[in-house]
């Protein structure tokens, strides 16, 4: 009995925590709100501020790759101490960064760095997140799926499908938790959520700019909403049907192993239902808001330490917080509770995304710098002797960099390599965009950073008691079953 009292204290305890995170972190997101609201505007053009990527070594990358040693190794190492701290420790890599680059270089460029990366990409990134994240977790499938491999498979079939149109967080976090009830009575079931990230949290956010992060951004470079949608469909259907039947093999052959299929308690005894139905509507308004950063051209810009921010992106922004605080309102409580619905897996992709968005600045700087910085190499071998693209190139390096830096800059950054030009892109070089695209989407499946969701799937699901796979152990899963596919994919569409 005491032990139970001090179990109900530590969750309770841990609970108050995420939650204190949570009003931080929402007290920051409105003091930056208010800076770039009352800003004045600076000079136009390339900020004199900015680090020199060319003249950075790839020394100022350690602190990167400790942030990503440390969320693979610490879990297995030490998981008491980051279990409580990991949010010390992601701080603790963006400080080892930030002051010596500050003592270098100067705190004037350490700090155009760092309010370039939070007001331009990890702010309006984690809003997103959280509107999802809210609005997902505001809907609640009454009754119980069976488990059985046909049921798990379907649901994978029909996440992938939504994904491309209401985004991989918002697909992920609508099926995630009726999926861990429907296969919590099995003795192994890691493997049901490894394949949901494959599926719903990445490839099928493939075909359209609402679908992942990376293919936004092309819209927002002016790429038509329906380009994708008609250059990769037939690589989505490919990769998707394969997996799934990959995936029900797999599962049949689990179920099998472990005794055969017992269906999971409760399962048919009362009719599937769905409740929290103003959600549907309030995840039309999310697509809505998000389509505003597309769509509309305020030419009204609100510069802030040498970061631009649009209009219609603050409008956005604000747009999506107002969404995520009428989910909240006018969701019952009681039904967040029949979710088990908690702010904790947000809260730790807020704290580890802030040092990996902070601490991957160096690296995407000497990236950026092109053919003469420290990682020129790398640059120069998308390219043949006569200039020409090589497409498999572009479709491994770009994967390659979307696996572990995350995959809207890696897109931006390759595209911006390959010349860039929406109209250029989508005509003259389509196979090459093409590439480009799908390797950020497809190829930020192969680690649990390579996409926020896979993260925030991670985090929901161990939760809710589900043995995970480690950092590495997650790695050996894709490759042993994405990376073939990819190698088939490369000689079948990319060479």
């Amino acid at each position: 009995m005491v032990r139970r009292i001090k179990g109900l204290k530590g969750a309770l305890g841990m609970q108050q925590r995420s939650v204190r995170g949570l009003a931080l972190g929402s007290v920051a997101l409105a003091v930056l709100g208010l800076v770039l609201v009352t800003a004045p505007a600076l000079a136009a053009g390339k900020d004199a501020r900015a680090a020199d990527g060319a003249a950075l070594s790839l020394l100022w990358g350690l602190p990167f790759a400790g942030m990503l040693l440390s969320i693979a190794l610490c879990p297995l190492l030490i998981p008491r101490i980051w279990h409580h701290h990991y949010g010390h420790i992601s701080y603790g890599w963006a400080a080892l960064f930030l002051v010596p680059f500050g003592l270098t270089y100067g705190a004037d460029t350490a700090l155009y760095e760092a309010v370039h990366v939070l007001a331009g990409e990890y702010i309006p990134f984690m809003i997103l997140l959280t509107a999802l994240f809210v609005v997902g977790g505001g809907v609640l499938l009454r009754g119980q799926l069976s488990g059985s491999p046909l049921s798990n498979t379907t649901i994978l079939g029909i996440g992938t499908v939504l994904a491309g149109w209401m985004g991989t967080t918002g697909a992920a976090m609508l099926l995630i938790r009726p999926l861990i009830r429907a296969n919590a009575h099995r003795a192994y079931n890691a493997h049901v959520f490894v394949f949901f990230i494959f599926l719903v949290a990445n490839i099928g956010g493939s075909l359209t700019p609402l679908g992942d992060p990376p293919l936004f951004l092309g819209f927002l470079q002016g790429i038509d909403f329906f380009w994708f949608f008609e250059f990769l469909l037939v690589k989505t259907v490919f990769l998707s049907v394969i997996l799934l039947a990959v995936f029900f093999a797999i599962d049949t052959y689990i179920h099998r192993r472990d005794g055969g299929f017992k269906p999971a308690p409760g399962a048919g005894q009362t009719k599937l239902s769905v409740e929290g139905l103003v959600n549907f509507a309030l995840l039309g308004a999310v697509i809505g808001a998000v389509l505003i950063n597309g769509v509309w051209k305020s030419g009204v810009e609100i510069t802030v330490y040498g970061t631009k921010v649009s209009l219609q992106q603050l409008v956005s922004s604000g747009l999506l917080l107002v969404i995520a605080g009428l989910s909240m309102k006018l969701t019952p409580k009681q039904l967040r509770d029949d979710n088990q619905f908690t702010w904790a897996p947000m809260v730790e992709v807020y704290k580890l995304f802030i040092g990996i968005f902070l601490t991957i600045i160096p690296v995407l700087a000497i990236l950026r710098a092109g053919p003469d910085a420290a990682l020129g190499w790398l640059i120069k071998s998308v390219s043949s002797s006569d200039g020409q693209p090589i497409n498999w190139m572009y479709f491994w390096i770009t994967g390659g960099l979307s696996s572990f830096l995350d995959n809207a800059p890696s897109w931006l950054l390759m595209y911006n390599v390959a010349g860039g030009g929406a109209e250029r892109m989508m005509t003259t070089f389509a196979p090459t965009l093409v590439a480009i695209s799908a390797a950020a989407v497809f190829m930020g499946a192969n680690t649990y950073i390579g996409n926020a969701p896979n993260f925030m799937v991670k985090a929901v699901c161990e939760e809710r008691g589900v043995r995970m796979p480690s950092f590495f152990g997650y790695m050996a899963w894709a490759g042993c079953v994405l990376v073939p596919l990819f190698v088939v994919m490369t000689f079948l569409f990319f060479t």
